[in-house]
């Protein structure tokens, strides 16, 4: 297929394609004539990699991740690593839950303290103060 079918099933534009070609995350399609030509191999590498993007995967490690034997994917080293990211992500839910575990700690500390008529008391709702009650 040519590189406008790919665009539009992976929704990437061609000059993404292109970069990602140019940055070796893709292996060189077969050329007919002048056009490249691309497999579903190519668009699956391509929809992995717009996926990992939005986990927060970066291009350089990816780069170093996805490698070709025989102008093929290593899915079994690309499933390794899915899994270390797995593992990181759920170590940063953990530091995050930590972390508003501690500011809900404060919020307490901070109403048990605070006078019923200090400002700390006070939120605003659609405009209007509003008074918080212990």
């Amino acid at each position: 297929m040519f590189i406008g079918e790919v665009s539009k099933k992976t929704q990437l534009t061609v000059k993404t394609i292109r970069f990602y070609e140019e940055k070796g995350l893709i292996p060189v399609p077969l050329r007919q004539g002048k056009y490249r030509v691309y497999t579903d191999d190519h668009v699956e590498i391509l929809k992995l990699i717009s996926e990992a993007k939005t986990l927060g995967v970066t291009l350089s490690e990816l780069n170093g991740l996805i490698k070709f034997k025989d102008s093929k994917a290593n899915w079994s080293e690309i499933s390794e690593f899915l899994v270390i990211l797995k593992e990181r992500l759920t170590e940063q839910i953990n530091a995050t839950a930590a972390k508003i575990a501690k500011i809900d700690s404060c919020i307490s500390i901070i109403n048990q303290q605070t006078p019923l008529d200090s400002p700390l008391n006070e939120r605003v709702y659609d405009g209007q103060k509003v008074a918080i009650t212990k």
